[in-house]
């Protein structure tokens, strides 16, 4: 019998079973800056039936239920903040910059005829500004001073954290709301007729990027942050 109903919280889904992310994701629900709300009224919020998301949210749960992969949320604070980092971090440092050529290409040769494009240029920018100085702070940062609150709980560890934190989550939020308008303005990454390799490459890689960027704001907002938030 599934563990999961219309009132399970969209991000406690997905922090159980990850798999569901790519079931939201494809389904326009956000399960990591607003995931903190029921099944049943994320999947209204989307003008979708409620009952026929949540049979979709049980199937996957009955097949990776059991499934035996580490799962971050079973990680000790270190382990997740190291999890994030190999994972997440390290795919934005390279990824970042080595799609940053790709967009202005495709931009300046068919910026024209689509002009969208200039404005994924312009999104994509910001989303690399910010998530590349978003990565730096934590890792210079707020993950060390997570670490040495976890070592010694203190008050004025935990008052630094609050505020941390609570910057951070509106960074989230910000890129959350580049990523959607990025979905909006390609009409869901697809391509049009006249698509060369490169629109190809550089709508698949946005994707990509979309994808990875969600796993790891759940990892923080719904995981790490919420620990943190219940230790201080």
């Amino acid at each position: 019998m599934s563990s999961f109903t219309l009132q399970s919280q969209v991000s406690d889904i997905v922090t159980s079973i990850p798999q569901t992310a790519d079931l939201f994701r494809s389904l326009r629900i956000d399960f990591c800056c607003g995931g903190q709300v029921p099944l049943e009224e994320a999947a209204k919020q989307r003008n979708l039936e409620p009952a026929a998301v949540l049979e979709k949210v049980q199937s996957l749960e009955n097949k990776f239920a059991d499934y035996q992969e580490s799962r971050p949320a079973s990680l000790k604070e270190s382990e997740l903040i190291e999890y994030i980092q190999h994972k997440h971090h390290a795919f934005l440092l390279d990824e970042l910059p080595a799609l940053t050529p790709y967009v202005t290409k495709l931009a300046r040769v068919h910026g024209e005829h689509h002009p969208e494009l200039l404005r994924v240029q312009e999104l994509f920018s910001d989303l690399k500004n910010e998530l590349l100085d978003h990565t730096k702070d934590e890792d210079e940062h707020v993950f060390p001073l997570i670490l040495k609150f976890v070592a010694e709980p203190n008050h004025q560890a935990a008052a630094e954290l609050k505020l941390h934190v609570s910057e951070l989550e509106d960074e989230h939020a910000h890129a959350g709301r580049l990523l959607q308008e990025l979905r909006e303005v390609t009409a869901d990454f697809e391509l049009p007729s006249d698509a060369c390799g490169t629109y190809r490459l550089v709508y698949q890689r946005l994707a990509m990027l979309e994808k990875d960027t969600f796993e790891h704001i759940h990892l923080e907002n719904n995981i790490l942050f919420e620990w943190i938030r219940q230790a201080v």
